[in-house]
């Protein structure tokens, strides 16, 4: 059985602006991600930006509201997901943004992004590099920082820029 996953708009963006979303299909998560970011990419989606509905993301409403505190301190996408992540037992997160990242690692989940994704995807074989997805990431205006880039690149054994 795949490990279940709880996804942030964040990643769900980043992987759609590299024309990456249809390798989380093959990894061996079963991603989830709460209404709240459902309701993200719909905004989004009625801004004018492209559609973003994987087949391969559940979405899990919350049973309770998110505590004031978390949400007032994060954007609402990342509470729930981490509030999801709780809720439900599920221990690991795929969010990119740094307050987000910290507030999770604060509530004892394991973390991931869409670097890590790519890592992982590169170890399974499901692509051959993570550096092209790396580039596009950047052109298209995506930042990371230089030194995560990096030590992403080295663990794979790829180059770095």
């Amino acid at each position: 059985m795949d490990e279940p996953i709880v996804i942030n708009t964040g990643p769900l963006i980043t992987l759609a602006r590299i024309e990456a979303l249809h390798i989380p299909a093959k990894l061996p998560y079963a991603f989830v991600c709460p209404q709240q970011v459902r309701e993200e990419m719909d905004a989004g989606e009625k801004a004018g930006h492209e559609r973003i509905a994987p087949e391969w993301l559940k979405v899990v409403p919350l049973e309770k509201e998110i505590p004031l505190l978390e949400s007032s301190t994060l954007g609402p996408g990342e509470a729930a997901v981490i509030e999801l992540a709780l809720a439900k037992g599920i221990r690991r997160v795929c969010i990119d943004e740094w307050k987000g990242r910290r507030a999770a690692s604060t509530a004892g989940l394991k973390l991931t992004g869409v670097l890590g994704l790519l890592g992982r995807a590169k170890k399974l074989g499901i692509i051959p590099e993570v550096r092209p997805y790396v580039d596009r990431a950047l052109a298209a205006g995506i930042r990371y920082d230089e030194s995560l880039i990096r030590n992403v690149l080295e663990a794979i054994g790829e180059s770095c820029p």
